[in-house]
């Protein structure tokens, strides 16, 4: 599952009161309206459990978030499915699995926490969806105008966002496909504003790694040339938004040498899409194509001489299918 997602931006003055229908509908560009609801999600301290359902599947959890200054700070803790609690300080990631006493380190290179809507600050959002007002509604006891993003082609899908009218947090957003049926939704149950967060307690309860088994996960920033890779042809919209590295398991009769898979991730503001790059391996890759995994996300697998390619993303099969044709080897 995974979670709501906002975006960032330098208009927050702007956008203090409460705005009227009109003024969304009319005056306030998509970026602009994208931008307010970003600064809500870092400017805000709230508690609130979230519900994710995709695919006949439910998720829960407990989501604490502070800010101070320029520093963000958020607990998530899982209520369904694996126990599990992680910790946020900025890029700083430290997820907590106490069943098996290991917790995973890592740095994710992010525009803003939970709820995180948009994935790249690009300002070109309008040419690839259209906004509409849908109205206003209450959702977890708070009064939420509606807004839907429309694509403007089938190479990705649309978006239902409720946004608080004072603050404009996100309070539910749901994908929809081309049929307008909602594939996934995420939504706050219930939802505080202004909690009173302790960031001091939250930092050293994500410093509290005695009695676990420490895993540190970091990717290597690196480029798609580099690495020998290029596009051949540019999916529409969707711009690279950086290239990572990371060792995988050794391969039988490697002598020793870990292998490296290649992440190189697109967006083309709303969603994203990771194009994976391994080694071939009959005994792990054999079946090429598209998958559904449930919910928004799919995938598309391909070989390519030695290679083994995966899009993974929220976007349609034929989305993917043209990232994985469209990648090719260089050196």
């Amino acid at each position: 599952m995974k979670r709501l997602r906002l975006f960032a931006a330098p208009l927050f003055a702007l956008w203090m009161g409460v705005l009227s229908s009109s003024a969304v509908a009319e005056e306030v560009s998509i970026n602009a309206w994208l931008m307010r609801l970003h600064e809500a999600s870092r400017h805000r301290t709230y508690t609130g459990t979230f519900v994710v359902s995709a695919a006949g599947q439910m998720a829960s959890a407990r989501i604490w978030h502070v800010c101070d200054g320029d520093q963000q700070v958020e607990r998530v803790e899982s209520l369904s499915g694996t126990p599990r609690a992680t910790f946020r300080r900025n890029d700083e990631v430290v997820t907590f699995f106490p069943e098996s006493k290991v917790a995973v380190t890592e740095n994710r290179e992010s525009l803003g926490l939970f709820p995180n809507l948009l994935k790249s600050n690009t300002a070109g959002i309008g040419d690839h969806y259209q906004m509409k007002l849908v109205g206003s509604e209450r959702i977890a006891g708070l009064d939420a105008e509606v807004v839907q993003l429309l694509p403007k082609d089938t190479l990705r899908y649309g978006y239902r966002v409720w946004s608080e009218k004072r603050s404009g947090l996100v309070v539910q957003l749901q994908t929809l496909d081309p049929d307008g049926k909602v594939l996934e939704q995420a939504a706050f149950s219930e939802l505080q504003l202004d909690a009173p967060v302790n960031k001091a307690k939250l930092t050293q309860m994500m410093a509290a790694t005695d009695g676990y088994r420490v895993e540190r996960r970091d990717l290597q920033k690196t480029t798609a040339k580099a690495q020998g890779w290029d596009m051949a042809k540019a999916v529409p919209g969707f711009k690279p938004m950086g290239c990572y590295t990371r060792p995988v398991a050794l391969l039988a009769g490697a002598a020793g040498r870990a292998e490296q898979t290649m992440q190189w991730m697109f967006s083309d503001g709303l969603a994203t899409v990771s194009l994976f790059v391994e080694a071939f391996d009959v005994r792990r890759h054999s079946r090429e194509g598209a998958t559904e995994l449930g919910g928004a996300t799919r995938t598309h697998t391909r070989r390519l001489d030695a290679w083994w390619i995966t899009a993974v993303g929220e976007a349609p099969a034929p989305t993917l299918a043209l990232f994985v044709q469209g990648l090719e080897r260089k050196k």
